[in-house]
Formats: C-alpha cells, structure tokens, sequence
C-alpha cells in the first residue's frame, strides 16, 4: 500500500493516531478482564460455562483476522481501521446486557471480530507510518497497548470496588474509547488500496493477463510461526507465573502475583526501548538477543527454583519477549507492501492461537510431568525463536539491516 502523494496529515500526527488505537484496543481488553468476574455472577455461571462464553472472544478475534487481512490491501489500512476502533467501545457493552449465556457468547464472539479486525488493520497502518518515518516505531506501539491494558484495568477495577455495574463501567470505558477513535481518525495516515489484479504501467488498467501474484509474501507463514512461539510464553506467564510460585515455590499468594507483574512492567519497558535498540542494532541482532535473554532467565529461574528467583526469572523473561512480537509483526508488513494486510492476518491469528494455547499446553503437561517442568517448553520454545532470527532481516536497501524499513529522507 503505498503513501498517497497528497493531502496527507502530518507523520507525528499519523503517528498519535496509531499510538491511540493501540491505546484503545488495550482498554477495551483491559476494561472486559477486570469485569469478568462481575458477569459471571450475575448470570450464574459455572466456571465451565464461563469458559464456553470466553472461547466466543478467541473464535472472533481469529475470524475477524482471518477474513479481513485480504480487505486491507484490496481498500486501505485506514479505511478497516476507523470503522472497527468507532465500533469497539460500542461491542464492549454488549456482553453487559446480555440475558444469558447464548446471548453473552454471542456478544463476545462480536467483541472478538471487532478486536481482530482492529488488531490487523492498525497494525498494518502503523507498518505505513513505520515505512514513511523510515526508522524502527513498531516497538512503542506495542508497548502502548500494554499501557490501554493496564489503564482498562484500573478503571474496572475501581468500578468494580465501587460495585458499579458491569454495563455501567462498560459505557464509560465506550465513551472514552471512542473519543480516542475519533481523535485518531482524524490524524489518521490515509494509504491507497492496491488493486485486485496487477495493473500495466501504460493504462494504469488491471491486467488479467499478468502472472498472479504469491498468496502470501515469503516468509509471512513461518513468521506466524515465530508469532505463535513467542505469545506462547506470553499467555503461560499470565496464568501459570503466579501458580508455579505459589504452589511450587511455597510462596505468599501476594508475592507470588508479584511474578506477573514483574513479567508485565519489563515486558512493556523493554518494548519502549525496543525501537532505539532495533535502531541501532538492527531487528535480526535484537531478536536474537532478546531470544537468548528470554530463554536463560526463564530456564535460570526453574533450576534456582526459588520465589525470588523466580520474580526476577519471569522479569527477565518479560524482557525477553518484549521485543520478538513487535519485529515480527513490522517484519511481516514489510516484506510485500502490497500484501502487508494478509500477512499480518496469518502472524496476527497464528500468533493468537499461540496465546491460547500456550495456557492449555503447559496446563496438560503440567499433569504429566509438573508444572516446572512444563514451564520448560516456553523457555525452548523463545530459544528457538532466538536461533530463528535471521526470519525477520529487512530488505536490504544499501546494504545493512540497521533499520527495518527503508530510510527516508523527511521525517516530518
């Protein structure tokens, strides 16, 4: 998708614009999580049929990143993105009002094609933006999520202290979510579709007889790949940190939360620096690096085998982590421009899996061999991504890889 030549916003106000929608995709998720224990109650649910209800936010977020990757090329990041960050505070009251569990699966199931159709469109434009900035920005997106998360959290958790209503607490976190949606709609950076078919350079008319383009830029799968790697740990750490420390480790149920939340702040710090280190080091070194990191303060902290030892561990595994995602994300927008939507579909949706999975994964193999033990695979398998990071080398354009998109001259 290339830049439109004219009337184009500023690329610092683009660049507010896509931090925004980072910003009120992390709150809508955040403000849902902290509520959760809330609609439950009011609907009676048994955790078993709380989970049924919960499967209808992973089955929409894979569809909606599934279905809409091909919309993206074929009409504009920014023409998927406005529409599903308008509807996102809307679809965030739904679950509040639902009647029963059909209903509330249903809702969630709507939260989650919203949320997905999100996730790729605004990643896709923030590889726009990247590629018009011409320096690593993709980090600090990502982190900024983090930040939405936190921020959604905090506000459902003072409502729900507060013992505010779920729908309550759902509206207000729906007004200011689209607050946000308009402010970045109207900075928003506006990309041209690119055309079903190849056009000839004569008539600018799409030519049937060309040579069909690759479904998919090379290499877009096996970055999904990686994707799905590296959110396995994300999604072991969030649900199994605090249980190994407690009930592994002996540790008080406070400091146990401790370890999760040491994996979150280095997590999102570390994804603020990324940008300057993917700068100055280039995404293969810092991947890679970031892999080695990951892996040995995981592996450490399970042969230690100690609470303290295990807070600093996931810390470190946080750290590790923080950077893998946003390379391979910019990595696959990339590598064919033409076709950045569907290629962050599939790592957006593989790497999503990844994430749901990984808690069931380390769940089952936990029954079979412990919990510490399990709690090897997500240190093998963040190796694994370190000695695969040679998949998310750029382009080259004059021969170094310092940067992952092409430098250009105006910043802005």
């Amino acid at each position: 998708m290339a830049l439109l030549a004219t009337a184009r916003p500023s690329l610092r106000r683009a660049r507010l614009a896509v931090f925004g929608l980072f910003l009120l995709a992390g709150m809508a998720i955040g403000t849902w999580t902290a509520r959760i224990p809330a609609i439950k109650h009011d609907l009676a649910l048994s955790d078993g049929r709380l989970s049924l209800a919960l499967l209808g936010i992973a089955a929409g977020a894979i569809t909606g990143m599934l279905v809409i990757g091909r919309l993206v090329d074929r009409y504009g990041s920014d023409r998927v993105m406005i529409p599903a960050a308008l509807a996102q505070g809307a679809v965030l009251v739904l679950p509040a009002l639902a009647p029963d569990l059909p209903v509330l699966a249903l809702s969630l199931f709507l939260f989650g094609v919203v949320n997905g159709t999100l996730d790729v469109s605004m990643n896709a434009n923030a590889v726009t933006v990247e590629r018009a900035y011409g320096r690593p920005i993709m980090s600090a997106f990502h982190a900024v999520f983090s930040v939405g998360g936190f921020a959604g959290s905090a506000l459902g958790g003072v409502f729900a202290s507060a013992d505010v209503d779920p729908a309550v607490t759902f509206a207000v976190a729906g007004a200011l979510i689209l607050v946000v949606a308009v402010l970045s709609a109207r900075w928003a950076l506006r990309d041209t579709p690119h055309p079903r078919e190849p056009e000839t350079p004569a008539t600018g008319i799409a030519d049937r007889t060309a040579a069909p383009r690759r479904r998919l830029p090379q290499g877009a799968f096996f970055l999904g790949v990686l994707a799905f790697c590296g959110l396995i740990g994300e999604g072991a750490s969030a649900d199994w940190s605090s249980v190994y420390l407690h009930d592994d480790l002996g540790s008080s149920p406070g400091f146990a939360a401790a370890a999760f939340a040491a994996f979150s702040v280095m997590m999102t710090a570390g994804r603020f620096a990324g940008d300057r280190l993917a700068a100055r080091l280039g995404p293969v070194a810092l991947v890679r690096g970031c892999g080695l990191l990951g892996a040995a303060g995981l592996a450490v902290n399970l042969l230690i085998g100690t609470p303290v030892a295990g807070v600093v561990g996931f810390a470190l595994f946080g750290a590790g982590l923080s950077c893998v995602i946003p390379q391979v994300f910019s990595a696959a927008g990339h590598r064919d421009p033409a076709q950045s939507g569907r290629a962050l579909a599939v790592v957006a949706s593989l790497g999503y899996t990844g994430f749901l999975a990984g808690p069931v994964i380390i769940g089952a193999l936990a029954e079979l061999v412990t919990l510490p033990r399990a709690l090897l695979i997500p240190a093998l398998l963040t190796l694994l991504v370190a000695l695969a990071a040679p998949a998310v080398r750029p382009a080259r354009t004059g021969g170094t890889d310092a940067a992952a998109v092409p430098t250009q001259a105006n910043w802005s």
